[in-house]
């Protein structure tokens, strides 16, 4: 019988990313908003917080081992904007049409060679609330902020996420292909090492 973990999301996309991987550890993936749960409030400076936050929430809420993931885009020429506050940069969350005209508009007067920016991820695996030593993962993938949207596929700042060694934007990769590569990816890939 597959140990039930729940993910501390509601967002589908990353649901079925990481029930993949989960499933080859036999575990089977719940979403926490099919549990009706909603997210606590993210009150943590860094990635690892919140993603902390997030799964020992959901495993207080469940009485299930929890699995979290926090991640966002990091500017290096904006201090590291919009780092947290990726999905709700413009304001409203997950506006992501808004946040990435936010974005081009503080990056208006960047130039072309100080346009560097990373997509980071960070997972944790709590076994249950009160785990003293969650398995944290973390992926981070390097990349350069365009001067416009290019690209249909994905999603966020994918449309302005340029990655060289494709030579193109993460909107313009094939979504099997992106997600060989992202920071989700690397992170999961982190996970899956120390889970084995």
């Amino acid at each position: 019988m597959k140990q039930k973990i729940v993910l501390a999301t509601g967002n589908q996309g990353k649901v079925r990313e990481m029930a993949d991987v989960l499933a080859d550890f036999g575990f089977e993936v719940v979403a926490q908003t099919d549990l009706g749960i909603e997210s606590p409030e993210e009150t943590g400076l860094t990635f690892v917080e919140n993603a902390l936050l997030k799964a020992r929430y959901a495993a207080k809420m469940t009485g299930l081992p929890a699995i979290a993931d926090d991640s966002g885009l990091v500017v290096q020429a904006l201090g590291g904007e919009p780092g947290l506050y990726s999905a709700r940069y413009a304001g409203t969350d997950g506006d992501d049409a808004a946040n990435r005209q936010k974005l081009l508009e503080k990056m208006t007067n960047v130039e072309e060679t100080q346009r560097q920016a990373k997509f980071v991820s960070c997972i944790v695996m709590l076994r249950h609330e009160t785990d003293p030593s969650p398995i944290i993962a973390e992926g981070e993938c390097q990349g350069v902020i365009t001067f416009a949207e290019k690209g249909d596929n994905g999603f966020g700042y994918d449309s302005l996420f340029f990655y060289p060694p494709k030579n193109c934007t993460f909107a313009e990769l094939e979504t099997v292909e992106k997600k060989k590569i992202s920071h989700r990816a690397r992170a999961l890939a982190v996970l899956k090492e120390r889970l084995k």
